[in-house]
């Protein structure tokens, strides 16, 4: 196997290389294959041991004890081995070559495919690039409008306040005049036009401040939905919250219970009155009692982004508290306003039943709070006599509502127990 090693290494540095050219023109010209060790002997012999063929001068030398055969008795046996060995080899030939024919159809499929891919990503990126500037023009026009028409209402406004001046100063210039060179009865008989004209312009009404604002925001995360099929991002904000007109909503905002978690929503709106229909503005919210300086409940504001904020809190102490909902610093409608906070709600220690005759299984001894009682020494109420509410009642304070609140205080000794018998029972 020297020949077919690529470079000479040091095990095999003392071997003799043959081409195998060389070996093939050997072979087919049958001349026979002399031994290394004895130049003028055949190798006609196989040593088993050391599976070399050998010369019988071998065979009478170092290889005496081997156990050897002549070449044509052994030939069959190997040159078996030598043939499965061939196929197996054959077969991963055959193997590698279909894998390596799968790698190339491979690479070539992979080449392909990000080709394919790399023009879905141009295209994609052209429609995108696309529709940002789309969206680009789209919002740039909408400043536009919106700036033509803050312009617009200021050079309205600015034409009117100019025009109320003009009169203003005219009527004050001609009014003074008459006052300093009009004679006493000029003054007499003027003094009526002049004064229904001044007092008319007194009495328009105008705004002490612009009527729009320099309020122009952009905001690159907001959803602007899609333009050519891409979702888009970036809106320009005109709406500016106005306190003023905030307002506030829900069944808890002026009563909660005590340990009760209650709450109620602001509504945010701009200075045209309507909902903003987005959330980050400055909340704040305090809740302190009215009678104990030092006692505060903690509120907790959730922005939930369309406009509307939940308020939530739970009061440890009950009594009168004072609440303030302040937007940007400012309180909003019905700001600041007063909560009560009631004991927490008590429930009912007895029976919801239709008599005390009845779900105290005739005790004599058993009450009932609504009063009713029983002839023949029953002190509870019974089905159908004197006394008996008509309906189901509770036991402890009379009350026909299931789910109502218990208006008793804390039960006598007495009371106790019998309203603990007729519970058992």
């Amino acid at each position: 196997w020297c020949f077919l090693l690529p470079r000479r290494q040091k095990k095999t540095a003392s071997h003799a290389v043959t081409e195998v050219e060389n070996t093939k023109d050997c072979s087919q010209a049958g001349k026979p294959l002399l031994c290394h060790s004895h130049p003028t002997e055949e190798l006609q012999l196989f040593c088993e041991q050391c599976d070399q063929p050998v010369c019988r001068d071998c065979v009478l030398g170092r290889h005496r004890q081997h156990p050897c055969d002549f070449a044509r008795n052994v030939i069959h046996r190997h040159g078996d081995a030598l043939r499965g060995l061939l196929k197996s080899s054959q077969q991963h030939m055959d193997a590698l070559e279909d894998v390596l024919s799968q790698v190339d159809e491979m690479g070539s499929a992979v080449r392909s495919r990000a080709e394919a891919v790399a023009a879905e990503i141009r295209l994609f990126a052209r429609g995108y690039v696309k529709a940002i500037e789309e969206h680009r023009d789209r919002l740039l026009k909408q400043l536009q409008d919106l700036k033509v028409q803050k312009e617009n209402l200021l050079h309205l406004q600015k034409a009117q306040l100019q025009q109320l001046l003009l009169d203003l100063r005219t009527g004050v210039e001609f009014t003074e005049h008459l006052l300093t060179s009009g004679s006493d009865v000029e003054i007499l008989v003027t003094k009526g036009v002049v004064s229904s004209r001044l007092a008319n312009l007194n009495s328009i009404a105008y705004s002490t401040h612009p009527s729009v604002d320099d309020s122009i925001q952009f905001s690159p995360y907001e959803r602007a939905g899609q333009c050519c099929g891409y979702e888009v991002f970036g809106a320009v904000l005109n709406k500016v919250v106005d306190p003023a007109r905030c307002t506030l909503h829900g069944e808890d905002l002026h009563s909660a219970r005590q340990n009760q978690l209650s709450g109620f929503t602001l509504l945010c709106k701009d200075t045209t009155g309507e909902r903003m229909g987005r959330g980050g503005e400055a909340v704040r919210v305090t809740i302190t009692h009215k009678d104990k300086r030092d006692c505060a409940v903690k509120p907790t504001v959730c922005d939930n982004g369309d406009g509307t904020y939940c308020i939530s809190y739970s009061p440890e102490e009950p009594g009168l508290y004072a609440v303030c909902v302040c937007v940007k610093g400012q309180h909003v409608q019905g700001s600041p306003f007063t909560l009560m906070v009631k004991h927490k709600f008590r429930e009912h220690p007895g029976v919801f039943h239709c008599c005390t005759f009845c779900s105290s299984g005739g005790q004599k001894a058993a009450r009932c709070a609504c009063g009713g009682t029983m002839p023949g020494g029953y002190q509870g109420c019974g089905h159908g006599h004197k006394g008996h509410p008509g309906c189901h009642h509770w036991s402890c304070c009379g009350q026909v509502k299931e789910s109502s609140e218990c208006l008793c205080g804390p039960p006598s000794d007495t009371s106790q127990r019998s309203l603990l018998r007729t519970v058992a029972l």
